[in-house]
């Protein structure tokens, strides 16, 4: 009876996890929306990144002390530099991506923020010399030309929702090319050290980080309105702590690869709620650019999955 039950339990538990994923992504595409209200009532983007993150790392101290002081206790000073370093370039990362956020559009911000598949298989291609596969190949060449189209509408005047959509793209891709040194030494550190040890260094180092560039550039980091705390506090509970969390929990159901596709969903909820509830409208030149840019992450992503034994 036990062993009969066991297909049905494997299914049940995949089916949560489906579950659980798609919610997931649609509280990881609220984020965009959260900064964009936090930045019109004031909040500078230096300062969401910092909250965000310091916030983050509060909710997850005390939790982390009560139960993973040994695990703490064992990190050698190797781990805790490599943590460190991934937590300055989290803190980079966030940093250019919300404040391309200020100058142009969420889809575009979105999008180009989501192809660090791409730039990590150029590295390995360029630096490494690792022959890419056709397939990997074809998805780099869709991406690069989809993101050349997303700057080519964005350059033209009207098309795009921000002040300067070309620098906001720009951020973007800084935001997406520092987010791979992060997932780098993340992937190397997180076979050594468990997942709650790990993003709570991670975030802290991030946090402390970004604080500091708030205080030395004289970003404004309180006398907020309480509309901007709440959205603050949602970045940090839901697409920092939930969203990316519940990521990391599916991965015990899900392979990884299937979990970096299903992440695509981030960059069309986002810009579907900002189109329902900012009222950006897109130019076709750059909702070509947007498709080309997703197809092209995609065949990288099973690319990676091909390459796994």
């Amino acid at each position: 009876m036990a062993v009969s039950d066991a297909p049905a339990a494997e299914c049940h538990g995949r089916l949560k996890a489906y579950i659980i994923l798609a919610g997931a992504v649609l509280i990881v595409s609220s984020a965009a929306i959260m900064i964009r209200y936090a930045q019109a009532d004031g909040v500078p983007s230096i300062s969401i990144a910092a909250w965000r993150l310091s916030l983050a790392a509060l909710v997850l101290t005390p939790l982390v002390l009560a139960t993973r002081r040994p695990a703490l206790a064992a990190l050698t000073a190797r781990e805790w530099g490599f943590g460190l370093a991934s937590g300055a370039f989290l803190a980079a990362h966030f940093a250019a991506w919300i404040s391309s956020l200020a100058y142009t559009s969420v889809a575009s911000s979105v999008a180009l923020v989501a192809t660090n598949p791409i730039w990590i298989a150029l590295a390995s291609w360029l630096i490494l010399k690792e022959r890419p596969s056709g397939l990997l190949a074809l998805g780099i060449a869709s991406a690069i030309g989809g993101s050349a189209l997303i700057f080519l509408s964005d350059s033209r005047a009207g098309t795009s929702v921000g002040a300067d959509p070309v620098l906001g793209n720009l951020l973007a891709v800084v935001g997406s090319l520092t987010v791979c040194g992060y997932l780098l030494i993340g992937r190397k550190l997180r076979a050594r050290v468990a997942l709650l040890p790990y993003i709570w260094l991670v975030y802290s180092a991030s946090a402390l980080c970004l604080m500091a560039i708030a205080l030395a550039s004289g970003q404004k980091l309180f006398g907020f309105s309480d509309f901007a705390w709440l959205m603050l506090a949602g970045l940090a509970l839901g697409p920092q702590l939930l969203g990316h969390g519940a990521f990391n929990w599916a991965l015990k159901h899900l392979s990884a690869s299937f979990i970096a596709v299903a992440t695509l969903g981030e960059p069309v909820g986002s810009a579907i709620l900002a189109w329902l509830f900012l009222g950006e409208k897109f130019a076709v030149l750059q909702l070509c650019g947007f498709a080309a840019l997703l197809v092209g992450i995609y065949l990288a992503a099973k690319a990676e999955e091909a390459k796994q034994p």
